[in-house]
């Protein structure tokens, strides 16, 4: 298969394909003019890795997601001490976005929203206390 043949098999743009071929996460073979040419076998992998990364996995971590996916031998803890991790990191980081969503709640409340210049939100973003905080 070609690369356009696989970039709308696996879902991934062309540009992403060429990229993961330059971090050597997809190695195709080169035809005799030097084309790429993906294999049934590629064109999975490249969709493994889409997957992977609308899930939020890193580089990193398709990699090894990808290494052990190939391993017939591993065990299913190590995938899942990956896939823990990401976890706890998207757990954290709905914990922040909590936080900060809270944050900019309270900084909206107070603001007018009208024409006047008076504006406690950016009062607070410039450190500045204003006579509604």
């Amino acid at each position: 298969m070609n690369i356009g043949e696989v970039a709308a098999a696996s879902g991934l743009p062309v540009k992403t394909m060429r990229y993961y071929e330059d971090i050597d996460l997809a190695r195709p073979a080169r035809g005799v003019k030097g084309y790429r040419a993906f294999s049934e076998r590629d064109a999975h992998k490249l969709a493994f890795l889409a997957r992977a990364r609308s899930l939020g996995f890193s580089i990193e971590e398709c990699r090894a997601l990808l290494s052990l996916y190939e391993d017939r031998e591993r065990a299913s803890a190590d995938v899942k001490q990956v896939a823990t991790e990401h976890l706890d990191r998207i757990a954290r980081k709905i914990e922040e976005l909590q936080a900060m969503r809270g944050t900019l709640q309270m900084l909206v409340a107070p603001c007018y929203g009208d024409d006047r210049p008076d504006c406690p939100i950016l009062d607070d973003l410039a450190g500045q206390k204003t006579a509604t905080t």
